[in-house]
């Protein structure tokens, strides 16, 4: 409902009856005069639809990565960005901003640096024996801080005039920068992944109950754990890379939906997919309607994710029972 709702918002509404009309006449089931059907093909197909299937795209990726984080790390304050990939992905655009401007280059190296930022917070967690939990969050720690550091260092080189601003508006995110061609070839592996994670569900399961409870079960805990990881961080590198930094999400979905449905994640991640879908798709719509320009998506999430997260603290030590 939200997605075809958010069709009609904008700068320039369009009623439900010219959306009917529409789908009508581009189907072959109706007539409409030529340059009213000109108009909203170019806003529904050529202006709305690529940043409401990106806002699809991304919002579920988010989420599912955000459950599937909580859940092997066995915390409610894990995020995407726990291992770095959000600081990562934003030191990658950066390099590309300030070395070409070209955006195919800057969300290459947005999406390698993200991939990059969590190998150095694996290795860093492998680096005196076998990685416990604690020692996978502490090199997700290091890994976030180096990579911002950096991150902060080619914002210092970058031109003021031109380079920064562009870094300083692409790590707000922003859905409009997404083409259908870029969701065709996003689409098939990050919903590859949510599949992958949400196959993984009754393995995850058994480890909310500990290690060596889900040894004695038979899980192989150590595999489940770097292939979720491994899932996760793709679906997430691949979302950030193409819209930018959008936070909270991730973070407080999985909450809205463990206290919807409980803690099994067998529900869990399918829920968490369609409800960070649609919380960025309605997120996507305060960002065109609020005011005369469009207000980046990230400032969006955040603004409204703080009092969300606030009003869902109190439950959460029951949506984890």
């Amino acid at each position: 409902m939200s997605v075809i709702f958010a069709f009609g918002i904008g700068r320039y509404p369009i009623g439900t009856r010219d959306l009917f009309d529409f789908v009508l006449a581009a189907t072959g089931l109706g007539r409409m005069e030529q340059d009213r059907y000109d108009l909203l093909s170019n806003l529904i197909l050529d202006i709305r639809a690529p940043r409401i299937a990106a806002a699809v795209l991304v919002g579920a990726s988010l989420a599912t990565a955000g459950a599937a984080f909580q859940a092997v790390f066995r915390n409610p304050l894990v995020s995407p960005g726990l291992l770095g990939v959000l600081a990562g992905a934003g030191f990658g655009a950066s390099v590309g901003i300030l070395i070409s401007g070209n955006w195919v280059v800057v969300q290459l190296l947005a999406f390698a640096c993200a991939i990059l930022a969590v190998l150095f917070a694996l290795g860093i967690a492998n680096l005196f024996g076998n990685a416990s939990l604690v020692m996978l969050i502490l090199g997700g720690i290091i890994s976030g801080a180096l990579f911002s550091a950096l991150l902060t260092l080619v914002k210092y080189a970058a031109d003021p005039g031109d380079q920064l601003p562009a870094i300083t508006y692409w790590l707000m995110g922003n859905l409009g920068t997404a083409r259908i061609e870029q969701l065709r070839w996003a689409a098939l592996p990050v919903f590859a992944g949510i599949l992958i994670v949400w196959m993984l569900g009754r393995a995850l399961d058994a480890m909310s109950m500990g290690d060596d409870e889900a040894h004695t079960l038979g899980v192989p805990v150590a595999l489940i754990r770097y292939a979720v990881i491994a899932v996760a961080t793709m679906v997430s590198a691949i979302s950030v890379s193409m819209v930018g930094i959008i936070g909270w999400i991730g973070l407080i979905i999985p909450h809205i939906a463990r206290l919807m449905i409980g803690p099994m994640n067998m529900r869990l991640i399918p829920a968490s997919a369609l409800l960070g879908a649609s919380f960025l798709v309605g997120a996507d719509i305060l960002a065109r309607s609020l005011s005369g320009i469009e207000i980046p998506i990230g400032i969006v999430t955040e603004i409204v994710g703080i009092p969300i997260f606030v009003l869902v603290l109190s439950r959460v030590r029951r949506g984890w029972t």
